[in-house]
C-alpha cells in the first residue's frame, strides 16, 4: 500500500484546518507523504474541486490516497464515503466532488465511511475533514480492508459539465480560475495534429471525436466586459502582445482563454460557470 496522502480542499492555508488534518493523519502513520494538491478552490465549489481532480489523480503513483475535501452539506444527512476506481483510492464527502474522476476511471466501488474505528473518538458537527475524512485515509495506508469499511453505496454524481456540438459551433462553460487568472474550459480534450490542425475528443457529452483546423477556430465567452472580437488559438502565449487576449490549448488539453502576462478572468469580468462558444470557421 502505497504511503502517499494527496489533499485537495477548499480551506485556503490562513487557518489551521489544513494542518490540523496532517497533524490526525502523521499520528496514525507516522511514514506518511502528504502532497498538497490545493486549498485554494473556490469555498463550497464543488464543480471546481471535481474538474482540479479530474486533471491531476492520473499524475500521481497507483495507491494514492486522495483526500478530497469541499463539503457545503458537512453535518447534513450526506454520506462520508471512501472510494476506489482504477488504481487510486479516495476518500471525500459523497456530494460528487468524486465525479469527474470516477467516469473517467470508470467502474468505482464506494463504501460509506461507518466504523468509530476509522474515525476520531468526538466528532464534531462542522469539521468532518478533521474527525471522518483524514482519520479513515490513514488507515487506508495501513492496510485496512476497503471491504471492512462500511456498507456498499452508490456515489453521488454530478451531472457532466456542458459540451455541445451542434453545426459549426462547440458550446461549454469556463470550469476554473487559475492563480493567473486564466480561464480554464470544458472544452476539451485537444490534440495538436499539426502546426494547423487539432483534433477534439470531448471528455464530456457526446464521444464523437471532431477535426478542427486552427486557423478557422475562433472562441468567445460571456463576459462582463467582454473581449473586442473573438479570439484565435494559439500555440503559445508568445504568439500575442504583451497585455492581449487569446485562446490556446492548456496543459490539460482543455481550451483556455488568458491574457499574455495578464489576468484574463479580472480584465475582462469572467466568472466560473461563464458559457463559452468555439466557432469552427
Amino acid at each position: 500500500m502505497s504511503r502517499v496522502i494527496e489533499l485537495l480542499t477548499d480551506f485556503g492555508t490562513t487557518d489551521t484546518y489544513v494542518g490540523v488534518m496532517k497533524g490526525v493523519m502523521l499520528d496514525i502513520n507516522p511514514d506518511l507523504q502528504l502532497v498538497d494538491l490545493t486549498h485554494a478552490i473556490q469555498p463550497q465549489n464543488i464543480k471546481q474541486a471535481a474538474f482540479t481532480l479530474l486533471n491531476s489523480y492520473s499524475f500521481f503513483p497507483p495507491q494514492t490516497v486522495f483526500l478530497v475535501v469541499g463539503d457545503p452539506g458537512v453535518g447534513s444527512s450526506r454520506k462520508p464515503i471512501a472510494v476506489r476506481a482504477g488504481h487510486w483510492m479516495f476518500v471525500a464527502p459523497d456530494n460528487g466532488v468524486l465525479s469527474y474522476a470516477l467516469r473517467d476511471i470508470g467502474h468505482p466501488e464506494a463504501a460509506e465511511l461507518e466504523h468509530q474505528l476509522h474515525r476520531l473518538k468526538t466528532v464534531s458537527n462542522t469539521f468532518h475533514g478533521r474527525d471522518i475524512f483524514a482519520p479513515a485515509a490513514a488507515h487506508l495506508t495501513l492496510d485496512v480492508s476497503f471491504d471492512h469499511l462500511g456498507r456498499r453505496v452508490e456515489p453521488v454524481m454530478l451531472p457532466e459539465p456542458q459540451l455541445v456540438i451542434e453545426g459549426n459551433y462547440v458550446r461549454g462553460e469556463v470550469l476554473h480560475i487559475d492563480h493567473f487568472g486564466t480561464a480554464v474550459t470544458s472544452i476539451g480534450q485537444f490534440n495538436w495534429d499539426s502546426p494547423g490542425q487539432l483534433t477534439l475528443n470531448p471528455r464530456f457529452g457526446t464521444t464523437r471525436p471532431l477535426i478542427c483546423p486552427a486557423m478557422s477556430l475562433e472562441a468567445s465567452v460571456s463576459a462582463t466586459n467582454s473581449p473586442a472580437s473573438r479570439l484565435s488559438i494559439r500555440h503559445t502565449y508568445a504568439e500575442v502582445a504583451q497585455g492581449e487576449p487569446l485562446a490556446l490549448v492548456g496543459s490539460s488539453g482543455h481550451l483556455e482563454l488568458s491574457v499574455n502576462q495578464g489576468n484574463f478572468a479580472s480584465k475582462y469580468g469572467v466568472n466560473i460557470g461563464a458559457p463559452v462558444e468555439l466557432r469552427l470557421g
